[in-house]
């Protein structure tokens, strides 16, 4: 029972049965003192919680009403006065000190009223000594109620709120909105997902606590007449707004340097029940942030695209304008000569021939796709290439063996364009050996994978460049354009497969191609 029940209920009654009693048995001073006093009392005991200051006198009317009664049973408003004073003391130095100077000051008026005898002593020293164990175990009541009480709000915190931001957390988010739905009230419910959380200087434990902490303080600023707030799922957060508060500017958390994503929905007008405005808050945010991704993932891609038209196009215009500089400079010399160009002639043709080559390759590489894929098969391939290979081989001394296995292997993809990356690696091979060596070209087959590889016992490929050399208009040829490699990797990744290489300095490179098996068995050769 609280303090209020005892003040409102058992108070009026006490002081109605002392009153009865001092006048049933003749032991009042005053009727009309006792009666103003208790009225007083019972006001002041009442009108407390309102009026803090009248605990500073109730012991005043107490006193009064004691002595104008001079009944003992008054010692029961002395403990429920002690009782009162206890709610606003916390201290238990205090709380004795003011119950000491209560039993004294009732001691003091009933020794007014009664002989001053020896009996009479030794009972008022027996009240005074069982006010103190009432006092001691009454804060001890207190105390333990207060404890308990305060456990039950801490562990009541922990279950529904979030300690880093003091929001609600994910079980208290759902105990609001339901009650809200019971309870028939038109909220709007605002799911927000703060866009890229972990890379918004997110690098430690400490930062991103900081993200989540303005940011929650911010939109407790942006939204004052709010129902609540919550945040859950890491970087998720719930905002509960009367359905009269305008959602506006709600993009604008400029001053933390973020953006969010977020979606609305409206009770009872769009969701009729818990789960469903729960479930379509939901859904709604899931399609925002889908399409946010998306937008994202197409601006990166077109942030690609431009990056690498603008890298092929920069080479393109420094490989061009070496040869169109030569040209330029022979003809202006053929100037002070009438014109002649015959001296220069060769030169200017090849450096004509090398720009047509290098626009050429340039317009393949730039093609977006094979066209002309089918079924075919890779011993026709290797077959061809052999043999196109085999007299060039010979002119340069070179031994140029081929390694087939006796099963055949059928890959989706455009033969033309295989046997082109096939040839040119071979022609690599050819050129990167200075004298005679020897060039292994075999096929492996792996499970669903073709591997087709090219082995040379040539000069190699220094480790600082393996890592650029299929970089357009990349070349340590005097006479390449830059790119051969990059046009058989563009082809081969057409064709759902990978380009891998292994070199070693003096000892050789092997480049090696991945292609799937298809399981159509009716090759087209």
């Amino acid at each position: 029972m609280s303090m209020k029940m005892i003040k409102l209920l058992f108070v009026p009654l006490i002081v109605t049965l002392i009153i009865i009693s001092s006048i049933r048995f003749g032991r009042h001073e005053s009727i009309e003192l006792m009666l103003i006093a208790a009225g007083l009392f019972m006001g002041s005991m009442v009108l407390d919680h309102k009026y803090p200051w009248l605990t500073k006198i109730e012991f005043i009317f107490l006193a009064v009403f004691h002595y104008a009664s001079t009944m003992n049973m008054s010692i029961l408003l002395y403990y429920i006065l002690v009782m009162n004073i206890m709610q606003y003391k916390k201290k238990f130095r205090e709380i004795m000190s003011i119950g000491l100077l209560l039993v004294i000051q009732y001691s003091a008026i009933r020794l007014i009223y009664t002989p001053l005898i020896s009996f009479n002593l030794v009972v008022s020293l027996f009240e005074i000594f069982s006010s103190f164990v009432f006092i001691i175990m009454f804060h001890i009541i207190i105390k333990n109620d207060f404890e308990k009480r305060t456990l039950s709000l801490q562990n009541d915190y922990l279950i529904n709120y979030d300690p880093l931001t003091g929001c609600l957390n994910y079980e208290g988010y759902m105990k609001t909105v339901q009650q809200l739905t019971e309870q028939n009230v038109h909220f709007q419910l605002i799911l927000l997902d703060i866009n890229n959380f972990k890379s918004l200087n997110a690098k430690d434990i400490s930062t991103a606590n900081e993200i989540l902490i303005n940011f929650s303080r911010s939109i407790e600023n942006h939204f004052k007449n709010m129902l609540g707030t919550a945040r859950y799922a890491g970087d998720r957060f719930a905002i509960l707004l009367p359905s009269t508060e305008e959602v506006k500017d709600f993009m604008s958390f400029e001053e933390l340097g973020i953006q969010v994503t977020y979606s609305v929905t409206k009770f009872p007008e769009e969701a009729a029940t818990f789960q469903e405005v729960i479930s379509m808050a939901e859904e709604r945010i899931f399609q925002m942030r889908r399409m946010s991704w998306l937008k994202e993932q197409e601006e990166f891609m077109r942030s690609a695209k431009m990056k690498t038209v603008g890298e092929l196009a920069a080479g393109m215009a420094h490989e061009i304008r070496n040869p169109l500089t030569a040209i330029k400079g022979f003809i202006q010399i053929s100037k002070i000569q009438n014109y002649n160009i015959e001296p220069w002639y060769d030169v200017i043709m090849g450096e004509i021939t090398r720009v047509g080559e290098l626009t050429a390759e340039f317009l393949q590489f730039s093609k977006p796709h094979v066209s002309n894929m089918k079924v075919d098969s890779l011993h026709f391939c290797m077959n061809r290439i052999y043999s196109l290979c085999e007299s060039e081989a010979v002119s340069r001394g070179h031994t140029f063996i081929m390694e087939i296995p006796e099963d055949d292997a059928s890959v989706y993809m455009d033969r033309d364009k295989i046997i082109q990356v096939l040839i040119n690696l071979i022609r690599n091979a050819f050129q990167a050996m200075e004298t005679p060596g020897n060039v292994q070209f075999s096929l492996h087959i792996d499970g669903t994978t073709a591997i087709i590889s090219v082995q040379d016992t040539g000069k190699g490929i220094a480790e600082s460049d393996i890592g650029q050399i299929f970089d357009p208009f990349y070349t340590t040829k005097e006479e390449g354009t830059g790119l051969g490699l990059s046009l058989c990797q563009k082809i081969v990744e057409d064709h759902g497969g990978a380009i891998e290489v292994q070199s070693e300095v003096n000892v050789g490179t092997i480049f090696t191609i991945r292609l799937p098996i298809t399981e159509d068995s009716n090759t087209a050769i």
